[in-house]
């Protein structure tokens, strides 16, 4: 049986063959094939001969990839990531294709990161490194504000906004969160409330909710106008929550205080490869890197040795339960050759991650 991994870096290769040394020593016979593309209409042509493939966050998997994928002879479809929003599961369901996610791996890794860029934003440690480095070691244009006593607001508290509550709550301030589904381990650190309320009290507002038709542009022109005047927006969950052309409007009018992104809602056409030598022709990115105070990095949140080694554990985890006909966990649709189990996963729908 082979297994076709897409959009496969050199990291990628490395955790997925350790950790097939151990998880697939009771499934035999798998050979991994790494393409360093990413799966679209354009390259799912070159699927020949695997049963499997393993796709990451910007690999195309619409319908017509899907009916396509299921011609050449693939029946699983693994994620080595946790959000779906590039799947179409009704699709899959109709073929009957097997298709799971790695719904957790080291939430505190993306917290983390989360933590780092409103600091780094708000204490301007990465415009003092350039300063310093050319020998300026002047403070004017560096100041920034004490966390300790102000309302952080969370949208979304799955595992990573609890986990990124959690700091919050050490550094001393107060959480407010908006979820239609309350989670009983962030009210432990904080309360919940409307968005409205969330947005016009708190100073620092992250997002750590998937992308969903209700959350998509959650942050629009409306929910931007109702932020307090100089609060900083934080995104390390998914680009489309953000409509860009708004955030860039509230920059450009100085209502909105700062933008911290690790992700972007164009981003799979960029991300994840080098660029530096060529002309980036997305007008809006390249706008929001002209702003002083806007941070931007490349989805690299989750990019730690636990979160790739758990990826790539859970990834040949599912990839074992559909060889060996089990039925997994982290399905968000089973195969028809096991009916007895649920074809959509109940939780395939999350507000939260």
């Amino acid at each position: 049986m082979q297994l076709a991994v897409f959009s496969a870096k050199p990291y990628d290769k490395q955790y997925l063959t350790s950790a097939r040394a151990t998880e697939l020593d009771s499934t035999s016979g798998v050979d991994i094939v790494y393409h360093e593309f990413a799966l679209s209409l354009e390259t799912v042509s070159l699927v020949k001969d695997a049963r499997a493939i393993c796709v990451f966050v910007n690999d195309d998997l619409s319908a017509n990839v899907l009916e396509s994928l299921h011609e050449a002879g693939v029946r699983a479809i693994l994620l080595r990531c946790a959000g779906y929003n590039n799947v179409d599961l009704q699709a899959a369901r109709r073929l009957g294709l097997f298709v799971a996610n790695v719904p957790s791996y080291s939430p505190e890794a993306v917290a983390e990161f989360a933590v780092a860029q409103i600091q780094t934003l708000n204490r301007n440690t990465h415009r003092a490194y350039n300063r310093v480095r050319e020998g300026n070691f002047s403070l004017q244009g560096l100041l920034g504000r004490t966390l300790h006593g102000k309302t952080v607001g969370v949208i979304g508290t799955g595992r990573i906004g609890v986990a990124f509550a959690r700091i919050m709550h050490g550094f001393g301030c107060r959480l407010l969160a908006y979820d239609p589904f309350e989670n009983d381990e962030f009210k432990k650190y904080g309360t919940y409330t409307d968005l409205t309320t969330l947005l016009s009290e708190s100073d620092f507002v992250s997002l750590h909710c998937p992308l969903t038709d209700k959350t998509r542009h959650i942050i629009n022109n409306e929910t931007l106008s109702k932020m307090k005047k100089g609060a900083m927006l934080v995104n390390t969950s998914r680009g489309g929550l953000i409509n860009t052309k708004a955030v860039i409007a509230a920059l450009k009018s100085k209502h909105l205080g700062g933008l911290a992104l690790d992700v972007y809602e164009g981003e799979s056409a960029i991300f994840y490869n080098d660029h530096s030598g060529h002309i980036i022709d997305d007008d809006e990115l390249m706008r929001l890197t002209t702003f002083h105070n806007v941070l931007l990095c490349g989805h690299q949140a989750f990019f730690t040795e636990e979160a790739l080694r758990e990826i790539a554990d859970g990834t040949l985890r599912n990839l074992s339960d559909f060889v060996h006909r089990r039925r997994c966990k982290n399905a968000l649709v089973q195969d028809n050759d096991q009916r007895e189990s649920p074809l959509v996963r109940r939780d395939s729908f999350p507000i939260r991650i």
